[in-house]
């Protein structure tokens, strides 16, 4: 037991300016946020993606990911350049959050996150539908990324972890002019292997 209890804070050490790079997918639940309306529903979409945290000490890092990312909203009515829009949206993402990381507890397995998040919009999709849609919605998304996270030894130097996660749009997806303002809101759940 004693000798497991020492493998186990062995491998959940990490010294000052060493890296550690991830593997991640999980499961996003997405929907836009108004002014004017909360009534759209959340769709389930997914992640996957890499990243590399790179530790200042025993208990701060930096985590840089790179997603891809489907944020998707279905029922809510969208005028764009005088067009009518009310069905289901598929948008997917190319997300690259800059995440500052507290770890903490007896081991720092557990740690929290917080960053900005930059979206770059790949393509959208109306379903059922072949408009462009695309051409009424801005390429960037701007927002806010806040996390907590869990991280189990599997070896050395391997370590399974859980990040519950959520992003909070600060732009308008539509192009100004379009109508009113509407944010992307996420919320995510993820498993990645971390070495």
């Amino acid at each position: 037991m004693l000798a497991f209890i020492c493998l186990y804070s062995s491998a959940s050490a990490q010294t000052k300016n060493s890296n550690e790079f991830g593997i991640q997918f999980g499961m996003n639940a997405s929907r836009l946020n108004s002014d004017v309306t909360n009534k759209t529903h959340y769709k389930v979409g997914f992640n996957a993606g890499v990243s590399i945290d790179h530790y200042f000490s025993e208990s701060w890092s930096v985590k840089a990911k790179v997603l891809y990312d489907q944020k998707s909203w279905e029922g809510l009515s969208l005028l764009m350049k005088g067009v009518l829009y009310n069905a289901q949206y598929d948008l997917n993402y190319l997300t690259v959050p800059i995440l500052a990381n507290w770890h903490f507890g007896r081991t720092k397995n557990w740690y929290l996150n917080l960053g900005p998040y930059t979206s770059i919009l790949l393509n959208v999709e109306e379903v059922g539908s072949d408009r462009d849609v695309k051409s009424g919605l801005n390429n960037i998304d701007l927002g806010l990324d806040l996390g907590i996270g869990f991280k189990i030894p599997v070896s050395n130097k391997a370590k399974l972890f859980f990040e519950l996660n959520g992003e909070k749009g600060l732009t308008d997806v539509a192009k100004e002019g379009s109508g009113p303002a509407f944010q992307n809101n996420v919320s995510s759940i993820s498993i990645g292997l971390s070495f």
